[in-house]
This record gives structure tokens, C-alpha cells and sequence, in this order.
């Protein structure tokens, strides 16, 4: 019987730490991994991802993606995020998985668009979602795809949900089973159903701007909020 509780007191330790953390320290990138093809030819090429005070910083250049060592499923994560300077672009990808599997730099996934004015689109990278309004929202069928120069945009359901350049934006990303919801700021800004993945690991983009991060919580769901 003892050893019953001393497990189930296990157990209740490894759920709660399990309930909600960090996917980043603070301190170093430890969790993480860089994929950037400069890096391949010129082993001392800058690392676009670095830490300052306290903050993970994507420095825009070189092109490339930090990606989470492990793959995660169900889950929320939370993003504080702000362009450092000039307005720019980013994104978070979700459910990635082969690495440069689009113009030899970005990894299969769907990303969620952090580019200013344009937080919450989707694009679609090798993998594929179905929103309302597709037609409306992504443009003629016929034209609809998840590479090349396909119609991989998916635009999101409103552009007034950033902050002012400088301050701070709180991205909120649900992903449960082939669901994807996305919150910017407290507004619902896009909702896709029959995502073609499930899981993956998480990245962020080194895409010509750079971009501070204060935030990257993740915690397991079971239901998405409404």
C-alpha cells in the first residue's frame, strides 16, 4: 500500500510539472535546435537565434528556423512576442517535421503568421488545413496548393489585432488533433479544421526581421477554447 502512494504521489508531481512549461529558459537554447542552410557551406556564419536579456531573439538574417528537439501534440502555446525595431515578418511553425522541405529552407509544417498587419494567417507548408470561406479567404481553387507558388496563404480573419510596432503581442496557438485555433491579443483571428498533421515539433523563423520573444508557454489541452 505504501508503495502504491509513494508511486501515485509520483505520478501527481510528474502531471503537475507536466501541466504547463517553458519551452524557453531564459538563459541559453537548450530544447532547441538551428536549421540554417548558410551554416552548411560556412560553418562561422552568425546564428540568427541568440538570448538577450533574458529574451529569445531571432535576428532576422541569416534565413532559417529554431526548432523544438521534441515533437509535441495537443497543446496550447503562448507567445509574447514584438518586432525590436521596424515591422517585419516571423512566424510560428506548428507540427513541423522534414526539415528544408520547401525551397530547401522551411521545414514541413503549417506556419502561423507573425508578419505585421498579417498576424494569424496560416500558410500552408507541405501540410494542408480547411478554414470557412476558403474561396475568400485563400482565393480560386484551382490554384490551391501546399507548394510552389501555390495559393498556400490562408488569410486570417482580421488585421487590427496587433499592437503598435514596439510593443508587445500575445499570440495564443491550440492545436488539438487535426485542429488548429489562434488567438492575437484576445481575438479569435483564425480556426482550421482536417489539418493534414497532427503532431510535430515547433519552430520559430529567422525571415529578415528581427523579432524579441518574452513568452513560450505550452501546456496539454484536451477541448479548444471557445
Amino acid at each position: 500500500m505504501k508503495r502504491y502512494y509513494a508511486f501515485l504521489l509520483l505520478f501527481m508531481i510528474s502531471s503537475s510539472t507536466f501541466a504547463q512549461k517553458s519551452l524557453f529558459n531564459g538563459k541559453n537554447l537548450n530544447g532547441w535546435h538551428v536549421d540554417v542552410p548558410a551554416m552548411d557551406k560556412k560553418p562561422d556564419t552568425i546564428n540568427p537565434f541568440i538570448v538577450r536579456n533574458g529574451m529569445l531573439v531571432s535576428l532576422g538574417t541569416p534565413g532559417g528556423h529554431l526548432i523544438t528537439d521534441k515533437i509535441y501534440k495537443n497543446y496550447q502555446l503562448t507567445v509574447q512576442y514584438r518586432f525590436a525595431g521596424k515591422p517585419g515578418n516571423c512566424g510560428v511553425l506548428v507540427h513541423a517535421s522534414t526539415p528544408r522541405a520547401l525551397y530547401g529552407m522551411f521545414p514541413k509544417s503549417l506556419e502561423v503568421q507573425m508578419q505585421h498587419n498579417d498576424a494569424g494567417d496560416f500558410w500552408c507548408i507541405e501540410e494542408d488545413i480547411t478554414v470557412p470561406d476558403m474561396l475568400a479567404r485563400r482565393g480560386p481553387q484551382e490554384n490551391w496548393g501546399i507548394n510552389g507558388n501555390k495559393l498556400r496563404r490562408i488569410k486570417n480573419l482580421t488585421d487590427d489585432s496587433e499592437k503598435p510596432v514596439g510593443e508587445w503581442n500575445t499570440m495564443i496557438i491550440q492545436c488539438l488533433n487535426n485542429e488548429v485555433k489562434v488567438w492575437v491579443n484576445g481575438t479569435l483571428v483564425n480556426y482550421g479544421t482536417n489539418c493534414t498533421a497532427s503532431s510535430g515539433q515547433i519552430a520559430l523563423q529567422a525571415e529578415g526581421s528581427e523579432v524579441e520573444f518574452k513568452q513560450l508557454d505550452l501546456k496539454p489541452i484536451k477541448t479548444l477554447s471557445k
